[in-house]
């Protein structure tokens, strides 16, 4: 398609092609015939619902003309949002981004739709069109006046959120760069942006920052719950019952506590957010999550009592959370830490979940998603942990087996804290490994060192 041409001459040339006349192509297309003519001649703009018709009357792709529409009707000449707003959700809904970029960089030069593309940011964020929504934020924020306005800060926020994925390097980037924006949100809003952040701090093990987060998560929400007694009722901006952000600041803070192995406070903490789910005559809302944060402690207690070596908790510890099959992994991976801290015999444990390990196992995926991915880190870290709870117990076969699955999956996942702990155990027990897993092991290593000059390669290439 040459650049010259526009989407009149090409409805034009189609018709004489096909040997159609008007009458009938307004027939097969459903746009009237007389609008049909106006379009062609350049009397009249063409609305999106038209183009989409004709588009289709002309048996082409969804979209196929967007891109020429955005420059003929918000490049080319002045952009009315009323033609403008369809536009960009049409785009967002055939995920055709491209054009949105070049649109929105053309029509915010004067700044004249930052409010109304704020406004469609959001809307698309309500449908699910996260990557549409995230350009507009992102132009928004850009182009925003008042560089302290909540508008901007709600920008940030969203960016942040939209943000996060399995890129751990990204995510740090993200918070980083959202953090100094959240006391300029809406005080209420703060209380979702302070979890947010502390949830994402904690998936990076930043176990200072995690709890620092959940001293200003407990502080915040005593000053609004002290504020809301002294005014009217009004509609609630903040995504939870106020109690449940007092109940989570002791949550996340309980979670530093086990990530700096600082248990005896890990379980104090606990205590705390258990206490504050005693509401007398609680709203359905309020049930739920009382309810979560009841079974939260439950399981807690059991395993900070177990990493302080308490074995005796394992059986009603693994009673509690095999009934939920998503909590099994991180209690195994809780269960094998102890077990190697505290010498305790676990092997009871293995053999009762050895299905659910090897089924595990044989699925595994380096997958996309966040959450899939934090999972996958986990089974690392259990394979790591077992290989040498089997070590320590002179069990080599069985040992090296899980260290060459560990050191595989780990160069799969590029994580090179675990690389290097299962080089570190096969070195320390490399007497006893037999000459086939040695030369596996080789086999291995020599992917690693491939990846890590390709990578290298790769980086030098932008010096």
């Amino acid at each position: 398609m040459e650049p010259t041409t526009t989407i009149r001459s090409n409805i034009e040339d189609y018709i004489r092609k096909q040997g159609y006349t008007l009458q009938y192509f307004a027939d097969i297309s459903g746009v009237n015939a007389g609008t049909l003519s106006a379009i062609i001649k350049g009397t009249r703009p063409i609305a999106m619902a038209q183009l989409d018709l004709i588009t289709q009357g002309m048996k082409l792709e969804e979209g196929h003309f967007y891109e020429i529409y955005g420059a003929e009707c918000f490049v080319e000449s002045a952009p009315h949002w009323r033609r403008l707003e369809p536009f960009l959700q049409r785009c967002a809904e055939l995920d055709k981004l491209d054009c949105i970029q070049r649109v929105i960089q053309q029509v915010t030069d004067d700044r004249s739709y930052v409010s109304e593309l704020f406004e469609l940011a959001e809307y698309m964020l309500e449908r699910g069109q996260k990557k549409a929504a995230r350009m507009l934020y992102e132009c928004v924020a850009e182009c925003e006046k008042y560089q302290h306005s909540e508008r901007l800060a709600l920008c940030h926020y969203r960016i942040f959120t939209l943000s996060l994925g399995q890129d751990q390097h990204e995510n740090l980037r993200a918070a980083v760069h959202f953090e100094p924006y959240i006391n300029r949100l809406d005080e209420e809003r703060q209380l979702d942006a302070i979890k947010d952040l502390a949830n994402t701090y904690s998936s990076l093990r930043y176990w200072d920052k995690v709890f620092d987060l959940g001293e200003e998560l407990e502080q915040k929400t005593v000053f609004l719950q002290t504020y809301n007694k002294r005014k009217e009722e009004t509609q609630r901006i903040s995504s939870y019952p106020m109690f449940v952000y007092s109940a989570y600041s002791n949550l996340i803070r309980a979670a530093a506590c086990d990530g700096r192995e600082e248990y005896s406070e890990a379980l104090r903490y606990t205590e705390a957010y258990s206490r504050l789910t005693k509401i007398e005559q609680p709203s359905e809302e309020e049930l739920i999550f009382i309810n979560k944060f009841n079974g939260w402690a439950e399981v807690n207690r059991y395993l900070y009592r177990l990493m302080m070596g308490d074995s005796e908790v394992i059986q009603p510890y693994i009673a509690v959370v095999e009934l939920d099959e998503a909590e099994i992994l991180p209690a195994l991976v809780k269960i094998m830490e102890a077990a190697n801290t505290h010498n305790l015999d676990v092997d009871p444990v293995l053999d009762k979940f050895d299905p659910y390990i090897s089924m595990y196992g044989e699925t595994l995926e380096v997958r996309g998603s966040y959450t899939e991915q934090i999972t996958d880190e986990r089974y690392i870290q259990f394979l790591k942990e077992l290989t040498v709870y089997q070590l320590h117990r002179e069990r080599y076969t069985e040992g090296f087996k899980h260290l060459l699955d560990c050191l595989k999956l780990a160069n799969t996942m590029k994580s090179e804290s675990i690389l290097l702990q299962c080089v570190g155990l096969f070195e320390r027990h490399r007497s006893r490994v037999t000459v086939e897993l040695e030369s596996k092991y080789k086999t291995i290593i020599g992917e690693v060192y491939s990846n890590y000059e390709k990578k290298s390669s790769f980086n030098h290439s932008f010096v």
